[in-house]
């Protein structure tokens, strides 16, 4: 069995960059890469829901992994989400990020039309064949993409040598001890329970809040790994109530935090691409209040 040690840790979900006509910058794409691997992160996953990838040409996706990767090569590990909501797409996009020198891909389920198991199974292997000597994780997030992995279905996709293990984005932390028993690797997805799902078995985390306070998701993973269980759960409380700050803004999560990297020194990468909606009336108190929150508990936690 080969070594997936690599996958120990925090991967930020990295986010869209755009400029001021809304283009994919690739100039912020690179800084905000430089600015993640600075605070010591063990990688990044690139293209996700974080990154609002469903509202990206392939060509833009692209764009986007080549310039993580122009930073990132050889200094993180970095996975690349590639799933589009066709075949053909998606298995171009696993080739591309052969061909840049990922260390893994990753892709959802097929979304809108219910398709059976097999169906799904199908969709995964033929991303996979067509990036054949890198890994692949299968991202499980029922709640977004309406399809829930199931044990009969995961340890079909394990025939394929492949294949890993499981972005585990269901709110169950059970699911990540049932992944585990078929015998693949599991990355938490809910960033709220991140000390939950390490608990439990998972080998690392991937969470779109991290970008905002890696310091602080790094001191959980830390906490939870030197047997620390009760400091970790004080400090994944602290995260939540911040998350659920976040999330209380007019305005689209994401754009929440590019404000808040913003107010705290990170890159400008600019807003979010509709239909998700920009910052509203309002919503900058929410950005200064969690932005100083942010601080704050890094002082207090991971100074």
């Amino acid at each position: 069995m080969r070594d997936l040690s690599k996958y120990a840790g925090i991967f930020p979900a990295f986010y869209a960059c755009y400029d001021e006509t809304g283009a994919i910058s690739p100039e912020r794409v690179r800084a905000l890469t430089e600015y993640l691997l600075g605070k010591g992160v063990t990688g990044l996953y690139v293209g996700g829901s974080s990154g609002e990838c469903i509202y990206h040409s392939v060509e833009e996706r692209k764009t986007v992994l080549e310039n993580v990767m122009a930073v990132a090569k050889g200094r993180a590990v970095i996975i690349a989400h590639v799933a589009c909501n066709n075949t053909a797409d998606s298995a171009a996009l696993a080739a591309h990020a052969e061909k840049q020198g990922v260390d893994a891909i990753a892709a959802i389920p097929p979304i809108y039309f219910h398709l059976p198991d097999k169906a799904v199974a199908k969709y995964w292997n033929d991303i996979s064949a067509a990036a054949p000597d890198t890994d692949f994780v299968i991202y499980n997030i029922p709640q977004l993409a309406g399809v829930a992995l199931n044990g009969s279905l995961l340890r079909t996709m394990l025939q394929n040598p492949r294949v890993i293990g499981v972005k585990n984005s269901s709110m169950p932390v059970q699911d990540i001890q049932m992944w585990r028993d078929e015998g693949a690797i599991v990355f938490n997805g809910p960033d709220e329970q991140l000390a939950s799902g390490l608990a439990a078995g998972a080998i690392g985390g991937i969470g779109g809040t991290y970008g905002a306070m890696p310091e602080l998701f790094l001191k959980i993973y830390a906490l939870v790994q030197k047997g620390g269980v009760a400091a970790a759960r004080e400090l994944q409380d602290e995260c939540c109530h911040v998350i659920y700050e976040m999330c209380s803004a007019q305005g689209n999560m994401y754009a929440v935090i590019k404000g808040i990297l913003r107010e705290n020194g990170g890159p400008d990468i600019g807003s979010v691409r509709a239909p998700l909606y920009p910052l509203q009336a309002g919503d900058e108190t929410i950005v200064r209040h969690c932005a100083a929150r942010i601080r704050e508990l890094i002082g207090k936690y991971a100074g």
